[in-house]
């Protein structure tokens, strides 16, 4: 083999840097046989080493020698002895025209966030459909999360076409089919190969055995696939540090997640708003007269400004948005549901901020992509929702930008990502809002920082029956769940008569009308002996919140023994009482069951949606 010259490895490495970089990520239902055809496009590409291969090659029952294409990509053990992929596996590879960085992702359903993260970065996806299955909901997911993402291009593979004797009807069929659910979408292209990742069929040259399709092989299209430059969109710099190694030089270090910046460039920083010019663009190796995304660099300005970690340094016209209030489609990711009200921690740039989803407005259902309504999502689920959060941050949509309009989501107890959210809008800050602050809170939006909503237990029974003892248990249930319970009885508003009858009813209901305005899932405790009483209660309370009348019933007897044993009248329990005609939960007091009469009531409150959302 003839030696190179100096001058020609120079001009192999100029012709290799200007090459230019394709990220792709190959997606869809799990065994669909993306790492095999991965492998495949590595190894006809000579995107692997000799000695790669030989480690992936065995002998059949033949006796012929076989190559694991799927091997070459799944390289967790895990991931080779139960023949899936589990993490996302980034491969390089390059060809006479291009470089590519390939991930891939799993298609598992419990997955699904693996190829969330995988997918994140891509500018195009090839998504496998299984020619003998036809188009999963899997796929369909896939596709639309691929979507939600900004992915411009779709490369639809049919594979497995071998087993189906590479029949043009079974192509049309799901080709057909797929693309009616893509038209849904807003792919800027979607494209069709009919594919056997096995046996190399249309993966980089085009196969006789489907003479019937006029397409390119996948590997020429991805070699000539458009990509969309971050560095010609507005400049968005978000500070990681600021660097002050002595009193002559102040540095602000971070990633241009868009556009290009150079010395001289008026720049604004946010949330300040505060003006000044680029100064200086430090790395390492020197100064650069230029930077564009996605470079880490050191920015100097010519003035003197407060700039902390989070700040986003941008150009003077570019409309960033500063709030607290996000509008966002999330990607749920864990096995525990989202819970309005609680407080995540949110990852948003270089800031980390505590907040809550003060509202899930609806979830897309994967077969008809239609919005359905949901209080909550589970895991895989994506869904419409609203984000408040303690502080304020500088937002884009992420239609505009996919670092300054995306979050992840992280649950405070355990540090586990648990979502990712693509900002679809960003809500006026609340003190711009003269009409949420005209408003005020409702009792809905503080229940829900609690992960309930507004409810009244009404417990009534004569004196004696039990009410206090399965209340408090009641409260401690609720409580170690994670609500804001309180129970409202005598001891707490000594000024209202036990009995609280008459006079003394008025004061019982604006008391527990109160708590609810606070939001609290209140329980009400007092006899309440008449059922005008009652009835009056539910209208007044039940109007804007849940309100569940449980009636206690026991021989009196057992109400006189227990008044007695806590050193009370034992009269008490002979005070007229009218029953409950048609209460939402009796309790026999009698056989008192504490553990189980919560356990009772708990089922209930989660039935009519007050808590469990």
């Amino acid at each position: 083999m003839a030696e190179l010259s100096m001058d020609q490895i120079l001009a192999f490495l100029d012709r290799h840097e200007k090459k230019g970089l394709l990220r792709f990520v190959t997606i869809g239902s799990v065994d669909d046989g993306k790492s095999t055809l991965i492998g495949r496009l590595l190894y006809e590409s000579g995107g692997v080493f000799d000695d790669q291969v030989a480690a992936v090659t065995s002998k059949n029952a033949e006796g012929k020698e076989e190559i694991n294409f799927a091997n070459l990509t799944d390289g967790l053990q895990a991931e080779r002895e139960q023949g899936i992929t589990i993490d996302v596996a980034y491969r390089y590879s390059s060809t006479e025209k291009r470089k590519f960085i390939i991930a891939d992702t799993p298609g598992h359903v419990q997955y699904t966030r693996n190829m969330a993260t995988g997918a994140s970065t891509a500018d195009a996806a090839v998504i496998l459909i299984d020619a003998r299955l036809g188009v999963l909901q899997q796929s369909r997911r896939h596709a639309y999360i691929a979507n939600l993402l900004g992915i411009p291009h779709l490369l639809v593979a049919v594979n497995k076409m071998d087993l189906v004797d590479y029949g043009e009807a079974e192509f049309n069929a799901i080709r057909d089919e797929f693309q009616s659910f893509c038209d849904k979408l807003d792919f800027d292209a979607v494209s069709f190969f009919p594919v056997s990742a096995l046996e190399g069929d249309n993966i980089v040259k085009r196969s006789e055995r489907t003479s019937w399709w006029d397409g390119r092989p996948l590997l020429a299209h991805l070699e000539e696939l458009e990509v969309r430059g971050s560095a010609e969109a507005q400049l968005v710099y978000p500070i990681q540090h600021v660097i002050r190694p002595d009193l002559d030089f102040r540095g602000y270090a971070g990633t241009l997640a868009a556009g290009t910046v150079r010395p001289g460039d008026e720049v604004k920083v946010l949330p300040s708003g505060k003006t000044s010019k680029v100064e200086r663009i430090v790395t390492y190796d020197g100064d650069l007269e230029q930077a564009f995304a996605p470079m880490s660099v050191v920015l100097t300005l010519e003035d003197e400004i407060d700039i902390s970690r989070g700040d986003v340094i941008t150009t003077v016209e570019n409309d960033l948005h500063i709030s607290r209030k996000i509008d966002a489609t999330v990607v749920w990711m864990a096995e525990q549901r989202l819970e309005p009200g609680r407080q995540y921690m949110i990852k948003h740039t270089t800031n980390l901020v505590s907040g809550a989803f003060t509202e899930v407005h609806s979830r897309v259902d994967m077969d008809t992509l239609e919005d359905q309504p949901a209080e909550t999502l589970a895991l895989n689920d994506v869904g419409h929702v609203t984000l408040s959060l303690n502080r304020p941050l500088v937002l884009d949509t992420y239609r505009a930008n996919h670092v300054a309009g995306s979050f992840i989501v992280i649950d405070r107890l355990s540090n586990v990502t648990v979502g990712a959210g693509m900002i679809r809008s960003h809500g006026e800050d609340y003190q711009a809002d003269s009409a949420t602050v005209a408003r005020g809170l409702t009792p809905t939006e503080r229940a829900a920082r609690f992960g309930q909503k507004p409810c009244v237990v009404w417990m009534t029974g004569r004196s004696g029956v039990g009410k206090i003892v399965v209340a408090r248990a009641l409260e401690r249930r609720l409580f170690d769940a994670g609500h804001a319970p309180y129970v409202l009885d005598a001891a707490r508003t000594p000024s209202i008569d036990r009995h609280a009858q008459g006079e003394a009813f008025g004061p019982l209901v604006e008391h527990a009308a109160v708590l609810l305005e606070a939001g609290l899932l209140t329980v009400v405790t007092f006899t309440s002996p008449r059922r005008e009483d009652r009835a009056k209660a539910r209208e007044l309370l039940g109007a804007d919140a849940r309100f569940l009348e449980v009636a206690f019933d026991a021989e009196l007897a057992t109400c006189r023994a227990r008044l007695q044993a806590l050193g009370r009248d034992p009269a008490e329990a002979e005070q007229a009482y009218e029953s409950s005609v048609d209460p939402d939960l009796v309790i026999d007091g009698d056989e008192l069951n504490i553990e189980r009469e919560v356990d009772r009531l708990v089922r209930v409150l989660e039935n009519v949606g007050a808590i469990g959302i």
